[in-house]
């Protein structure tokens, strides 16, 4: 990457406060550009789920491997439930999506609890052997009594699709059909999965992150607290392909001592460290161990770090400084925080980021982990907090005496609640996905670049007022 005539700033950056023009180019489709990955995660696309409590779980997990991304659970779950759900994960289909089943005996009150709890806005009624009888979405719910069973207000009209179906052949049964989507049935007709229109469509367009096995791949986050290593060798033992060692300063002795005896397992699998923001925290990491080190501290939206203690950075100039360093001493850097829109994942990764860590933004999705509610407008939303808020430390100190927890409970850097609403067009994690590969394909083709490397050498970034950025912004009504 350079600047705009090769005037670089005397002060740091925002992802705001720069903008990209166009290179001469001879990509003639973004579909054609590669989004892949070289940092040893598998990802195929250069997104990653923060390993926040509000955001990371299996159904988020699943879904964002599908398409080729990597969430990485938090270092606050137990790690019996840890080692649950990777085994979980890696169970799931690269291409069908889990349904969720109830009987024709249930009733439409649990069904109403549980479709909230996919994007594909299903319930499949299955009979005692797992055959689909029945299909139930929440149209046919309303106005029903709660109490009501399924087998009253089901559709029984089925149309199911057969195991081993791809994407095309899926999405062209479907349309003919005129059905949003459909059961997946093996040979004795056994339900094995689920898919929508959308969702075949997806399977044609990315391309799984799958371990050697061909499983799903997923994270995991310890703390640099406690006997670090024993907690790191359950996780690499429970199937983690990565294994993030992770604290709000990470350029602390503690993180150091952390990681060496981590590096000390030969675990196998990439090791991530964070977080920083100078070319030192990153030399420092590395030299203790990480593969991959996470650059961020303040630029979060559930963080407060920066208001309460004048400590961080802008994350566009940390993630240039930090990315160039870590390229000398051929590692690797994730941009974690400060993203909004999908130009911001863009120029983390033309400042040369290898993946860029998501956490908020996906807190206001159907498949992160909390329950959907709806405030007194009728819109649907979801709490979200920080992992450095007093809720988190609340979480993170159940165990210890009341005396401990009370006094680290005085200390906060993190918002405890938050609402985060679902987008009412583009309420899943996987829409999210499509709206910030869209926009990153087009980056890539504007600079030329087929594939992020090339990105990263041939991106050139320029300086703009808060006018410029403005400028820059969609509007969804008239100004006069």
């Amino acid at each position: 990457m350079r600047f705009l005539n090769d005037q670089a700033p005397s002060f740091d950056l925002t992802y705001s406060d720069v903008f990209m023009v166009p290179s001469r180019s001879s990509i003639d489709s973004r579909l054609s550009v590669d989004l892949s990955t070289s940092d040893g995660t598998g990802t195929t696309i250069p997104v990653i789920v923060a390993n926040m409590t509000a955001v990371a779980g299996r159904r988020m997990a699943e879904t964002v491997a599908r398409r080729g991304g990597l969430a990485i659970l938090p270092q606050d779950i137990p790690l019996d439930v840890v080692a649950d759900v990777i085994d979980w994960v890696k169970r799931r289909h690269l291409v069908y999506d889990t349904p969720i089943t109830l009987t024709p005996h249930d009733t439409v009150g649990e069904a109403l609890h549980l479709l909230p709890k996919r994007a594909h806005g299903a319930v499949i009624v299955v009979d005692w052997d797992n055959k689909p009888v029945g299909v139930v979405t929440e149209a046919d719910c309303q106005g029903v009594d709660m109490f009501t069973r399924l087998s009253e207000v089901m559709s029984a009209s089925l149309l199911t699709l057969p195991a081993g179906v791809d994407g095309r052949q899926a999405f062209d049964i479907l349309t003919e059909g005129r059905h949003r989507l459909a059961p997946v049935v093996d040979a004795d007709g056994r339900l094995v999965g689920i898919l929508t229109r959308t969702q075949a469509l997806r399977a044609t367009l990315y391309q799984p992150a799958v371990d050697a096995q061909g499983r799903l791949r997923i994270g995991a986050a310890v703390g640099v607290n406690g006997n670090v290593a024993a907690k790191a060798k359950e996780i690499l033992d429970a199937g983690a392909d990565v294994l993030v060692v992770d604290t709000a300063h990470g350029h602390q002795q503690k993180m150091i001592d952390a990681l060496r005896a981590v590096r000390s397992l030969a675990p196998g699998v990439p090791i991530v460290a964070g977080n920083v923001v100078t070319a030192e925290g990153v030399r420092d990491l590395v030299e203790a161990g990480a593969d991959i080190v996470k650059v961020g501290v303040g630029p979060g939206a559930m963080c407060t770090t920066r208001m309460m203690t004048g400590v961080g950075r802008p994350q566009f100039s940390a993630v240039l400084e930090c990315a160039a360093e870590a390229r000398r001493l051929g590692r690797h850097v994730w941009a974690d925080g400060g993203v909004r829109h999908p130009r911001d994942v863009a120029l983390a990764l033309a400042a040369g980021a290898s993946n860029v860590m998501i956490g908020s933004w996906f807190a206001g999705t159907l498949e992160s982990p909390g329950d959907v509610q709806v405030d007194s407008d009728g819109r649907r939303y979801k709490e979200s907090f920080g992992m450095a808020s007093a809720r988190a430390v609340r979480l993170r100190t159940a165990d210890d005496d009341p005396y401990d927890r009370a006094r680290k409970s005085l200390f906060e850097e993190g918002v405890s609640t938050s609402r985060m609403y679902l987008d009412p067009q583009r309420p899943s994690v996987e829409d999210q996905l499509d709206a910030i590969v869209a926009g990153l394909r087009s980056s890539l083709t504007y600079a030329g670049a087929s594939n992020l490397e090339e990105f990263h050498e041939r991106a050139v970034v320029g300086i703009q007022s808060i006018n410029g950025y403005s400028e820059g912004m969609p509007l969804h009504q008239s100004w006069r």
